[in-house]
């Protein structure tokens, strides 16, 4: 006589799992006030502005909109996820949530889904209020390509970063250092074009992936291709991600 179980006590499948958790990511951090001003109404703000006073300030809509673009991805992928990972490290939520079927890599995984889908969400919206303001990009197939993969690439580099923070710091210090690192990429190539600084200051911008994102968004808008973008991206995606490996600890 065979026995039969209902529910099966057995784990979902890997994949449904992370899906599972990166749903559930998602859905709290967009349940969050604070995440919501970051992700919308800050760059929303910007386009706007933008859009009425860029004559006046010298940053027209045809560079901030991708510049926006950019800074959503900062924002997302380095503040919201560091914030969030910290004080789930204070309260060992990620320790108890590696003692289930999903286990470590799962975690990371979904987090990293999570994200992702809310910054892509992120991009077609204001993608779509810069056209309505006015933006008319002239991306071409090089450009648009390159465009893409400096986005992924940055955008593991500054979830490594995020990692590494949240990873190894108190979660007061990391809500204080992201904070204050979001602020300070701002002017650092995300909003502000590197053409806007001395030469000198202009070759060190450049090898930041602040500056790597900014400066590929602005220029695959009007068909231009740059490729030391990818490499900094790349360095930095790697550097960052080696460092959240060898710092992170999964209680704080």
């Amino acid at each position: 006589m065979s026995l039969t179980f209902t529910p099966d006590a057995s784990p979902a499948p890997p994949m449904a799992r992370v899906w599972a958790h990166a749903r559930t990511e998602a859905s709290l951090i967009l349940r969050n006030g604070e995440q919501a001003i970051l992700a919308i109404v800050i760059p929303m703000a910007v386009l706007v502005g933008s859009r009425i006073l860029g004559d006046t300030l010298g940053l027209t809509i045809e560079e901030m909109a991708p510049s926006v673009l950019a800074l959503v991805m900062w924002s997302s992928c380095l503040t919201t996820l560091a914030i969030g990972t910290g004080f789930e490290r204070r309260y060992n939520v990620l320790e108890r949530i590696a003692a289930t079927p999903l286990g470590k890599p799962g975690i990371l995984l979904g987090k990293g889904l999570s994200i992702a889908m809310i910054t892509a969400g992120q991009v077609v919206l204001l993608t779509v209020a810069a056209l309505a303001l006015g933006w008319r990009p002239d991306f071409s197939v090089g450009s648009l390509t390159v465009a893409l993969l400096v986005s992924l690439l940055s955008m593991g580099a500054f979830a490594g970063l995020a990692l590494s923070i949240s990873g190894s710091l108190r979660p007061e210090a990391t809500l204080a250092v992201a904070n204050l690192l979001y602020l300070i990429g701002m002017p650092l190539g995300v909003l502000v074009p590197l053409d806007r600084y001395p030469t000198w200051v202009q070759d060190v911008l450049a090898w930041l992936p602040t500056g790597a994102l900014g400066e590929t968004l602005r220029g695959a808008a009007t068909g231009e291709v740059l490729l030391l973008p990818v490499v900094v991206a790349a360095l930095w995606c790697v550097g960052s991600l080696a460092l959240a490996w060898k710092v992170f600890t999964w209680t704080s």
